[in-house]
């Protein structure tokens, strides 16, 4: 483990119950947004490779 992560798990243990959930929901928002975001990206690129190839065999006509 880094020792960077210990710190913040150190200080995540010294929260109340509630704060420790407030952080815990936080940072769950956090992941699901970027997973959201990297799946639109991700579709994006998608589109954009198949407009290429269309755009490609349109110019092979």
């Amino acid at each position: 483990m880094s020792p960077q992560l210990r710190t913040i798990l150190s200080d995540i243990e010294q929260l109340s119950a509630e704060e420790q959930l407030e952080v815990i929901s936080y940072t769950t928002e956090q992941l699901k947004r970027r997973a959201a975001t990297q799946s639109v990206w991700q579709a994006y690129q998608a589109s954009k490779q198949e407009r290429r190839e269309v755009y490609r065999r349109l110019a092979d006509v």
